[in-house]
């Protein structure tokens, strides 16, 4: 962490940037400029006009990377994605009369817990990064402020957690959905951009096997794995049911059946 501070780029985000400083316990630079003076960085937490993003100050090319729940690729996926046709949504259970509470506790940016939101769902986001989760919770509080997005949005919510077994629920999770770091194999240049920073940040993810038993642990229902089509099962442990897909799919863990009229 002695890596990563954080700036502003306009003088508009000075409380802003000292604020997001202050809650993850991170250098505070004042203005982004000034990073030539800290020749140790490797990253910055730059506050760009009210949206946060992280830049790898040595390529500088990449650009900075950010949580977006109003725009670009969620915005699509959001009009035009299938609904509850999808496979997201047969993976989780959704049916009619049942709204599962979901656990996305590899939250990382936030994209699957948009989808199950705006599916109806309400997701509770766990990540245990605390430079993804400064991003994850600045693009959920921009995105309550949108109209077009505010109420799905509200059904979002964010704890920092290093573990599964560190979290406190007054009612356990319904499902419980895991997408753990893997290597995918994906040709969007945005994806990939995100793996190599990610990966350079955090190193690999070496622990998500044990994952799962805490997961089923704690799930009602089920848990729900993605993982790359040519990956083995989470843990080796062979799943209740597996939903394909062209590159990915998802590994259904059933703990009980869900109630036909819940």
């Amino acid at each position: 962490m002695s890596r990563i501070a954080v700036g502003y780029l306009d003088k508009t985000d000075v409380s802003l940037a000292k604020k997001i400083a202050h809650k993850w316990q991170l250098a505070y630079i004042g203005d982004s400029a000034s990073v030539t003076k800290h020749p140790n960085l490797l990253f910055l937490l730059q506050v760009n006009f009210q949206e946060l993003e992280l830049i790898k100050l040595d390529e500088p090319k990449l650009g900075g990377i950010k949580v977006d729940f109003v725009d670009g690729a969620v915005a699509h996926r959001r009009k035009f994605g299938g609904g509850r046709g999808q496979d997201i949504a047969k993976a989780i259970g959704l049916k009619h009369g049942f709204t599962p509470h979901v656990l996305d506790a590899t939250a990382g940016l936030g994209r699957d817990s948009f989808v199950l939101a705006t599916l109806g769902c309400t997701v509770t986001m766990k990540e245990r990064m605390p430079i993804v989760a400064a991003l994850l919770e600045n693009g959920l509080e921009r995105a309550k402020l949108n109209s077009e997005v505010s109420d799905i949005a509200s059904r979002m919510s964010l704890v920092h957690a290093a573990t599964i077994e560190e979290l406190a629920f007054t009612q356990q999770p319904d499902v419980i959905y895991l997408d753990p770091m893997y290597p995918h194999r994906e040709k969007s240049a945005a994806v990939k951009k995100e793996m190599r920073v990610f990966q350079s940040l955090v190193g690999e993810d070496l622990d998500a096997d044990d994952l799962l038993e805490p997961a089923l642990a704690l799930a009602k229902y089920r848990v729900v794995v993605k993982r790359p089509s040519y990956a083995p099962p989470l843990n080796d442990k062979k799943p209740s049911t597996s939903i394909k897909m062209k590159k990915n799919r998802f590994d259904v863990y059933v703990n009980q059946a869900i109630p036909k009229n819940n």
